[in-house]
């Protein structure tokens, strides 16, 4: 399609309707979970009975808002230790993939690689499945045949991290391996001409460099992370993360204002660190 030949006012409002429905497809179930949670009522739905922010900062009953909620409080502070330990394993394993993908040249290469992106095509629950099954093989093994008792292969908060850290790694990897490519080694072997280590040059000049797409990488992994559902539910022992907390109290009590409330600061949080992630992404482009 010529872009640069006129079109008709009619196909510019088709274009211009079709956008403004795909906008508000996407952003109506947000703003309706968002504004529920400041409704004075007892239950996420019309009609609107008024501002509040009980469902935040309320201590007692019957609206306890989500930060004087104990159990909600609990799975936020499971969810930032998962997210924060598998998102670091993640970024160090990915820089290492991507120097190996983008830097050596090996036999298979092209397999591996297409190993390393297969969690991203299998599904969250049968990943989640096949991990908790080896990990229980493995424990199960240990403790009938030496009497070794290893728990941290029971489901729990290790193997949340375990199961989220194999397709994360694929997620950090792309990311990172992208500005590698980017990379002029020219800079490198300037600075090993000039008498540099290996080890100095990489901390000095390679890393910077990838320090915008390191924090990316991060960021992403720790979103995903904190907002997946279907790996975690598989493996989660009684330390429960966010979104394994708030489906349990929506099976058993069903929807409140205070799950809205909770949406609302999972949507700013994750809006936050996106728009961080994109300044910093920006940053490093420029400087680059």
């Amino acid at each position: 399609m010529n872009v640069a030949a006129p079109q008709s006012s009619f196909l510019r409002w088709v274009y211009r309707f079709y956008m403004l429905a795909f906008l508000v497809y996407l952003a109506a179930p947000l703003f309706a979970a968002g504004m529920f949670a400041f409704n004075d009522s007892m239950f996420p739905a019309l009609p609107w009975n008024g501002f509040t922010l009980d469902w935040f900062f309320s201590s007692t009953e019957p609206k306890i808002g989500m930060f004087h909620d104990r159990r909600l409080l609990r799975g936020l502070q499971n969810s930032l230790i998962i997210g924060v330990a598998v998102s670091a394993l993640a970024v160090a394993a990915g820089t290492c993939n991507a120097f190996l993908f983008e830097r050596k040249q090996f036999p298979g290469k092209n397999i591996f690689y297409i190993m390393m992106i297969v969690p991203l095509v299998i599904p969250g629950v049968i990943l989640g499945i096949s991990i908790l099954v080896f990990a229980s093989m493995i424990a199960n093994g240990l403790e009938e045949t030496f009497g070794i008792e290893w728990d941290f292969l029971r489901p729990g908060i290790f193997l949340v991290i375990l199961g989220q850290f194999s397709f994360l790694t694929t997620i950090t990897s792309l990311v990172i391996g992208a500005r590698l490519r980017k990379f002029d080694i020219a800079l490198e072997e300037a600075a090993l001409n000039l008498g540099a280590t290996r080890l100095r040059v990489l901390m000095t000049v390679t890393l910077p460099y990838l320090m915008p797409a390191l924090f990316s990488a991060f960021v992403v992994a720790f979103l995903v992370s904190f907002e997946n559902f279907n790996t975690t539910l598989m493996l989660v022992g009684s330390d429960a993360p966010l979104t394994i907390t708030m489906y349990d109290r929506m099976v058993k009590v069903g929807s409140t204002p205070v799950l809205n409330a909770v949406s609302f600061f999972l949507m700013v949080g994750s809006g936050l660190l996106a728009l961080l992630s994109v300044v910093v992404q920006r940053g490093g482009n420029e400087e680059a």
